[in-house]
This record gives C-alpha cells, structure tokens and sequence, in this order.
C-alpha cells in the first residue's frame, strides 16, 4: 500500500508528459496524414508516388527506429549543428519524440484518410461538381465530411497505438509514464507492482479515449440511428 501511495503520484507526473506528446504528435501528425492523402487520390503521378513511398517508409519499419535515427542519429551531421532551428529540435528529447511519433502516425493516418475519400459516392461528388460547387467547397462540405465517418473507427485504433506509442520516448530520455516507471524500479526494485500501475493508467487513459471516440461517432452517426 505504502509502495502504491508512493508510485501513482511519480506516475501521474508522467501522465502529463504522455498527454502532452499524443496532443502534439496527432496534431501534427493528422495535418500532414490529410495531406499525404490527398496527395495520393490527386491527379499528379509524381506526388502520389511520393506520398506512397512516404507511407512505405514509415509503415514499413518500426517506430523504436524511427525515434532512435531521428534522436542519436540526425544529430550527428555538421548542418543540423550548425542550424539554429534544427538544432533546437534534434537537440532535446521530448521534440524528436514528437517528431518521430507525428512522422509515423501521418503514414497511417493518410492510408485511413485515403481509405475514407475514395469510399465517397462518385455521383455525390459529381452532383456537386453540376451545382457549381468549387473542388474546395465541395472538399469541406462532401467529401471531407464523409471521409472522415468512414475513417473515424480505424483512426480511433491509431489514436491508442499512438498512445502507447509514446511509451518508447523513455528510451531517449523523456520522462513520461514509462521513463517515471523506470525511474521508480530503479529506486524500490519493485518491478512488478511499479510496471502494473504504469500499465493500468495506460489502460484508463485508453479506456477514456475510446469512450470518447465512441461518443464522437455516434454523433457523426445520428443520421443511421432509428
């Protein structure tokens, strides 16, 4: 009990810092994943290539590694050190952390985003296109609104794995739930008990966030509900 007492609140200094990279790295993350979607359903060849390859790359190795180039690795070379920008962000953890995360989770987002456009009516967007709508009118009011109904539950997945996901930004010195936990194990050598608590926040901040994205969808929803 005592160990208890003494854990959850080292822990729930952690859970800030967890709340605070997931925030980040899905904002950003999001923007750039739309855009990489819509640069795969365009016209142009050469932009769909490279938001192909871009999803590969990312969807095709694993995020430890991304984080540990990006931390240990970008750092090395004379134009990063040299740039005062560049610097500040491969310098310190936290801000590769978000980097990484947002990096990896816009290569999932935009194969969901892209998932979600190309399951929009064809003749809606043409009934659209006849009433004089403009591509960025018909975009905010047709396609992106639809899109992201069909998309809404597969993002919701990405959403908890990114959560967990931050869990890896200890390796490079972040202090967030899992860096706390490591710190604690190192202090009471309770494995065990230090790593359940850990992982029961995680779940409860899982939990929350799926509750949540269930009631956002059952709003988007509404229409289908008797």
């Amino acid at each position: 009990m005592d160990l208890i007492l003494m854990a959850v609140p080292v822990l729930l200094k952690g859970l800030v810092m967890t709340l605070t990279l997931t925030a980040t790295s899905v904002a950003i993350g999001f923007t750039l994943g739309l855009g990489l979607a819509l640069m795969r359903v365009s016209n142009s060849a050469i932009a769909e290539r490279i938001a192909r390859y871009y999803s590969i790359m990312f969807r095709g190795t694993p995020l430890l590694v991304q984080l540990f180039l990006i931390y240990y690795g970008l750092g090395q070379f004379s134009f990063v050190q040299d740039s005062t920008v560049l610097w500040w962000v491969f310098s310190e953890g936290t801000r590769c952390a978000v980097l990484a995360l947002a990096l990896n989770t816009a290569a999932y987002t935009s194969e969901i985003l892209r998932g979600g456009l190309q399951s929009v009516p064809v003749g809606l967007v043409e009934a659209a296109s006849a009433a004089g709508m403009s591509r960025v009118l018909r975009f905010r009011r047709i396609e992106f609104p639809l899109a992201i109904r069909q998309a809404l539950p597969a993002y919701g997945n990405e959403l908890v794995l990114v959560v967990k996901g931050t869990s890896l930004a200890s390796t490079i010195t972040v202090l967030e739930i899992t860096g706390y936990a490591k710190r604690l194990m190192s202090q009471t050598f309770a494995i065990l008990e230090v790593f359940a608590l850990a992982g029961v926040i995680y779940l409860a901040l899982n939990v929350l966030l799926i509750g949540l994205l269930r009631l956002v969808e059952r709003r988007l929803m509404r229409h289908q509900q008797r």
